[in-house]
């Protein structure tokens, strides 16, 4: 199913059209990047250079410094294509290309602003979620409370034939959720779309929507169910909030699959609903140390069990490995994809920002995540769910 994918992947799919994919399934895009906390900023080398075009970051409100070799190599390079009347955006990404930053973005001004406002839990859209069947359609998987395809009727099952007329069919689940998404809140879009032997259109209003990045579920008097698909503005403090309302005894399954990472001081914020405080990651910024660390106060005795896998990225990776390490949880899937790079910022002439890795982070045992991911304490591929209940009733969190 799509769900929102909320910070940039790879430079292999950040070409032309393919920025729209910021919302779509990290299970069928590449990674996410992590977005620095705000107390994360590091301090202007001495003797560093003033930055050109320096952009806020909207997400956290920090920027690049001077000094970093590739960051200037890649303003350099649009401020000369600018210069000569060439797309500064399409140089910037060749000098990311030419440096080998794997995990290197960049966005033009408007699809930066679009990424701001996803990582602050918005996005443009009608309301959808996709999935496909097993003969290739594109269904309806689940529609958002209050928009747009809600109050036109479009519901669970449906089948999603055609958007403005282009053929769902076949298509992968991405570009069918880029060309929901759009552009623009108040853009038009017409749906073809199937309900049995029935076929009908309907023409919709793109709007700016939430995001619904965390969902609780009881499963049982003794087990509350929190599945977090990503890390916008505000979900540490949702996920703290479900612990507080869970019944007194009553075990989490704490389900990260799929979660496209996000930022990173949600995340943080998150582990501080079970952690009573300490460490809970290290990484580095231009080789300078820097830590993180749990608020006081959490649950740390309420039994825990977290669910992984292979769409598991970088800031719910942080969590997850924060919580193993620790010794607070048992986590229970299959291995995580394996995103610890730290990106930053770096304004662009022509109102561009491009994305470069600057760090590594580290779980609290000292473990990269970058490129090897995390091993579950009990792999599995199947019933995974399941398995984390039984887990769970060993540890005291069902009768």
């Amino acid at each position: 199913m799509s769900g929102p994918d909320l910070c940039p992947g790879p430079r292999a799919v950040r070409r032309g059209a393919a920025l729209s994919l910021v919302f779509a399934s990290v299970l069928l895009t590449a990674a996410a990047t992590d977005c620095l906390p705000r107390a994360a900023q590091p301090p202007a080398s001495p003797g560093a250079g003033p930055v050109a075009s320096a952009a806020l970051d909207p997400r956290e409100g920090h920027t690049t410094r001077g000094g970093d070799r590739t960051a200037d190599d890649v303003r350099r390079a649009a401020a000369e294509a600018e210069a000569d009347g060439k797309s500064g955006s399409r140089a910037a990404e060749e000098a990311v290309g030419r440096s080998g930053d794997r995990w290197g973005a960049v966005y033009d001004k408007t699809q930066y602003e679009q990424y701001a406002d996803a990582l602050d839990g918005r996005y443009t859209g009608v309301g959808l979620w996709v999935a496909r069947t097993a003969d290739g359609r594109t269904q309806v998987a689940r529609v958002q409370a209050g928009g747009p395809a809600a109050r036109a009727g479009i519901a669970p099952g449906d089948v999603l034939r055609s958007i403005d007329g282009w053929s769902t069919e076949g298509r992968p689940v991405t570009d069918v959720v880029a060309r929901l998404r759009g552009d623009a809140a108040g853009s038009a879009v017409v749906l073809g779309l199937g309900r049995g032997p029935r076929t009908w259109t309907r023409t919709l209003d793109r709007a700016v929507l939430d995001t619904e990045s965390v969902s609780v579920r009881a499963l049982s008097d003794r087990v509350v169910m929190i599945k977090v698909a990503a890390f916008t503005k505000g979900t540490g403090e949702q996920v703290r909030s479900a612990v507080r309302r869970a019944p007194r005894g009553a075990g989490i399954l704490l389900d990260l699959r799929g979660n496209s990472g996000g930022l990173v001081g949600e995340a943080v914020t998150a582990a501080s609903a079970f952690l009573p405080g300490g460490l809970v990651a290290t990484y580095d910024v231009h080789g300078k140390q820097q830590a993180l660390y749990a608020k006081g106060g959490g649950d740390g005795t309420r039994p825990l069990v977290v669910v992984v896998d292979g769409g598991t990225m970088s800031a719910a990776e942080l969590l997850t490995g924060a919580l193993q390490d620790r010794g607070r949880a048992v986590t229970v899937g299959s291995r995580t994809f394996g995103k610890g790079s730290v990106q930053m910022p770096t304004g662009l002439a022509g109102g561009a920002v491009a994305e470069l890795t600057v760090g590594h982070y580290r779980t609290p045992s000292g473990h990269g995540l970058d490129g090897t991911g995390i091993t579950p304490d009990l792999p599995v591929t199947d019933r995974p769910l399941e398995h984390a209940e039984t887990v769970l009733s060993g540890l005291g969190g069902t009768s």
